[in-house]
């Protein structure tokens, strides 16, 4: 039996409509009724009863849909599915984020996906703040959303998607909490929390400096290892954070205000990947989230 003939019916016996049957399938209404009364003459009976008013199926040509419909689409999934495979998105797709203005990006690119590319699972999984590359390094993740800079020999970075201000993280108490905005000026001599762990000195040199613009010493107040004790410390009166601004909307709580931070470079988010680990599923995963990107508003100024 001819495949046209097989998916012809089928859509016809969906429509009941020989303009619409045509208009579905890039054909003129002579060639569906062709099609049809060719599979008719093989079956040996009709499948439609036709009139001026209405298309109906026969019982005959009810039971041949029921029985062939579920067959068919068996043999369409099979070639999508192999389609998929041989593009090398069928599967799961491991993706790290580092902050949670990167999870809600991430989330929505997954989300987005199980509509466009059912054949590809993606898991998501937060980065440990202190250990920033390991978990891409050793094949726990094949692609990571992360805040920049990335110089990394074995990693390869994708473009700037979205940009943030800063903002600092300080005890309401603090004489800083009623400022309109600082500048990284004012953190000279203030304690200022870092980060424990196997942390590159050219990313805490970018995200959480020593040194004031005019070279002035920062403070350096306690290592932490995760953001809520970090939280805890500044609300504690310890010592101030410097954050994305994402962190006044995902983490406001009582004790610690957010000062924007003015007269600074913005912190960047893109993708991270290992060198000799691009894939098709990470271009398709790539795709999306420039898109998801493009529909998002950066926070702070």
């Amino acid at each position: 039996m001819d495949q046209s003939e097989i998916e012809c019916f089928l859509v016809l016996a969906e429509e009941l409509h020989f303009g619409h049957t045509a208009a579905r399938l890039h054909l003129s209404r002579a060639r569906v009724s062709q099609l049809v009364q060719k599979l008719e003459r093989r079956v040996g009976a009709p499948l439609f009863t036709r009139t001026s008013r209405r298309v109906a199926l026969t019982p005959l040509g009810r039971r041949l849909r029921d029985d062939l419909e579920p067959h068919y689409r068996g043999i369409e999934n099979a070639l999508a599915r192999a389609v998929a495979s041989a593009r090398g998105i069928e599967g799961v797709l491991h993706v790290g984020f580092s902050t949670p203005l990167a999870g809600e990006m991430v989330m929505k690119a997954t989300e987005r996906l199980s509509s466009s590319h059912p054949e590809l699972a993606v898991e998501v999984c937060e980065v440990p703040l202190a250990d920033p590359y390991g978990m891409l390094r050793n094949g726990e993740f094949d692609v990571q959303l992360t805040d920049f800079p990335v110089h990394e020999a074995d990693l390869t970075r994708g473009p700037t998607l979205l940009a943030e201000a800063r903002v600092l993280a300080v005890a309401s108490r603090h004489p800083l909490a009623g400022q309109a905005a600082v500048t990284l000026e004012d953190l000279a001599g203030m304690p200022a929390l870092t980060i424990a762990g196997d942390i590159p000195e050219y990313w805490t040199e970018h995200h959480l400096p020593t040194v004031t613009p005019s070279g002035r010493p920062i403070g350096q107040g306690p290592s932490v290892t995760n953001l809520q004790e970090a939280l805890t410390l500044v609300a504690g009166g310890k010592g101030v954070l410097l954050a994305g601004a994402h962190i006044a909307l995902y983490h406001g709580r009582p004790g610690v205000s957010y000062v924007p931070v003015k007269e600074d470079t913005p912190l960047g988010y893109g993708l991270m990947w290992r060198s000799d680990g691009g894939t098709r599923a990470i271009e398709v995963f790539g795709r999306t989230i420039r898109e998801i990107a493009r529909t998002m508003e950066p926070p702070g100024a």
